[in-house]
This record gives structure tokens, sequence and C-alpha cells, in this order.
């Protein structure tokens, strides 16, 4: 629902201001807003109350009532959040702003929906319990998945996952991919930064895009499968979407262990750091290869940052040494003339800042905030 134009003037638009824009008094905010003293005062009291806002003595007072900083309360509640990978996964309980309370692994990877969703409500429960949290103060979930899910159905597979989260914990959840998740992560982590790409190279490859500050989903949720997007090969190799010579099979974490002595990624990404030849070499190649696919994102999309993540992103510089090399050399000159590829800056917690951040970005949002209880 969009907010009619306007100056802003409800609770919802002063939490905005307070949370985002750092608008920090009432005086400040009744310029802002051009509403009277009193009017400016209900919506304070009214956020306080709710422990959206605290109010901290902000100085000796010269006489009459002592000044006062308006701030967003991040301790006023929690969100539940849990990013699950094909792999591995984390659960998590984050305050409101994003920052994890406490963490678990996730649920093994290879159950199904159906078999997943009650353990996470399980594990969420019990990191609650263990961390002497109340489960009151819950104001949201958010849950990134392995898969292409129908989003706005919230929909993973076909178990919708609202009802036996609302059911547990009475609050709104959220889906996304994981991907898309890691890639809101890393958004939060380059303040200033509209427009990012980000590219998870682990078990398979994927993407999430960042565009005009907003993740991009497509028509049905499908955007940023670039694992699947072909590349010559002097041999045809099947994908698991039933393709062939996709990059995700030809340069995908399990196509690299069929290739090489390691018995698992970990083990891959020790050898890259010991410098072992092979395995440099190998992953430099693997490199070369995506950044064929990530070259001819960069010349579509144009974006600031190429951002690299997953389980061989990091210490394994030959992967993105092999990517930059092909990205820099294909894609067209302005696109890269202030292109920045780096690796992830927030490693395997990228996944649970964007589950949160999909969360929070709902539920205190103004008309949610001015939504009445449910």
């Amino acid at each position: 629902m969009s907010r009619p134009a306007g100056r802003p003037s409800t609770s919802g638009d002063i939490l905005r201001l307070i949370r985002e824009d750092g608008v920090a008094t009432r005086a400040g905010l009744g310029r802002v807003t051009g509403l009277s003293r009193p009017a400016v005062a209900s919506r304070v009291a009214d956020l306080v109350a709710r422990g959206l806002v605290v109010e901290r003595a902000d100085g000796p007072s010269t006489g009459g009532r002592p000044p006062a900083r308006l701030e967003f309360n991040a301790a006023g509640g929690t969100v539940l959040v849990a990013n699950l990978g094909q792999s591995r996964g984390q659960v998590a309980v984050c305050d409101l702003a994003g920052a994890v309370i406490t963490r678990a692994d996730g649920p093994p990877p290879e159950a199904t929906p159906g078999e997943t969703l009650p353990r996470l409500l399980d594990q969420w429960t019990s990191l609650l319990a263990d961390s002497g949290i109340d489960a009151a103060t819950v104001r949201g979930v958010g849950l990134g998945v392995p898969d292409a899910v129908e989003h706005a159905a919230g929909r993973w597979d076909a178990v919708e996952v609202g009802p036996p989260i609302s059911g547990r914990f009475g609050v709104p959840a959220y889906l996304d991919n994981e991907v898309n998740a890691a890639a809101l992560g890393e958004h939060q982590a380059h303040p200033g930064v509209d427009d990012l790409l980000f590219v998870k190279v682990s078990t398979g490859i994927g993407a999430g895009l960042i565009a005009g500050g907003r993740i991009q989903r497509g028509a049905l949720g499908a955007a940023g499968e670039i694992g699947h997007v072909p590349v010559p090969s002097s041999a045809e190799t099947p994908c698991r979407c039933g393709n062939v010579n996709c990059v995700e099979a030809v340069a995908g974490g399990t196509a690299l262990l069929a290739r090489s002595p390691a018995h698992d990624l970990a083990g891959l990404a020790a050898l890259a750091r010991s410098g072992d030849p092979g395995t440099v070499a190998l992953l430099r190649e693997a490199g070369r290869r995506i950044g064929e696919v990530v070259a001819t994102a960069v010349n579509l999309l144009n974006p600031a940052v190429v951002v690299l993540g997953g389980d061989l992103v990091g210490a394994d510089e030959p992967l993105i040494a092999g990517l930059r090399e092909v990205v820099y050399q294909r894609a067209t000159a302005l696109a890269t003339r202030s292109l920045r590829i780096e690796p992830s800056r927030l490693g395997e917690a990228a996944g649970l800042t964007g589950c949160a951040a999909m969360v929070l970005d709902r539920i205190l949002a103004p008309e949610a905030v001015d939504s009445p209880p449910r």
C-alpha cells in the first residue's frame, strides 16, 4: 500500500524519520513534519509505549525540562530468521536493528520443505527459551531457502510458510530465495550503493540483483539464475536443470569436486589456501568460466559492485582473479570504468542479515506501524 503524497504525519512516519533519517528531537520532528508540538508529543508517546522509540537525556538542563534525544529502540523486539543453503543453513534470533542475538546451525539440508518448517519452528522456540527471550517479543519471521519461491504467495515448493509460523508465533512471515537474502545482506553492508550484483559460488551458482536500491525478483521470482546460463565447452556436461553446459555444471562446486582430490568444498578451499598448484589452476579457470556469464550481466545491468560469496570465495583468490580477468576484458569500458569486484563483506552472515532486513523493512514501514493490531 502506497502512502499518499504530502508531509509525513503519522506515528509510522515519525518512526521512519527517527530510524532511517536520524531526526533525534521533538523540535526536529516538528520542523520536518509541520506538526504541532502536542501532535508530535502524541506520536512519540505512542512509539515509546510500543517499545519502538526510547528517549534519553542529552545533557544537563539549563532550566526547565532537560533536553532529550529520541532513538530507535533496537531492543524493543526480535525477529526470527533462517537462511538455508543447499549444503547447510543457519537459524537465528535478531534484534530490531538486524543484529544477531543468538544463532544455531539449521536443519539437515536433505529434508523436504514439509519436514524442515516444523524443525525450524522448534529450533526458534528453543533459541528463544535458551536465551531467556520472551516469545512475545517476536515481531516477524524471515526465511531464505535454496530454491526459487513463490514470493508473493509465501510458498516454498508446495508449503505455505505463513500459517504454521503465524500459528506458533502470531506474526507475519516473509520468504525469499537464499541468494536474494544474501544480496539484501550485502546491500546493507554497502551503504550508498544502489546497484549491486551478488554472485554465490558454492555447490551451485546463483545471483541476487539489487537495482535502484531494491531487490529484483522478476515476474515469477526466477531472476538471478545465472548458474543455468550455458558456456562453451569441449564436451556436453549435463546440468541438474536438464540442459547441458550450464556454468554451474561446468564451474560450480559439485563440478570442481569431481576434478579434485578434495572430499568437500571446505577441503577444496583449504587446498587453494595452501597454494596447491592443481587446485589454484582449477579455481582460476572456474573463475574465468563464471566471469563469462558475469561479464554479460555487467553489460546488461551495469552494477556499481559485483560481490562474490559462497564456499569457494574469500581466501581463495584464484577464483576471484579469474573472474575479474574475464569481466574486465569482455564487459564494456563504460560498464567497468568504476566497477568494483570484491569478496563478500559479511561472509556466512550475509543471509541472516538479509533475512532480517527483509522482515524489518516490512514490519517497520510506516503503513505497517500505522496498521491496527491483528
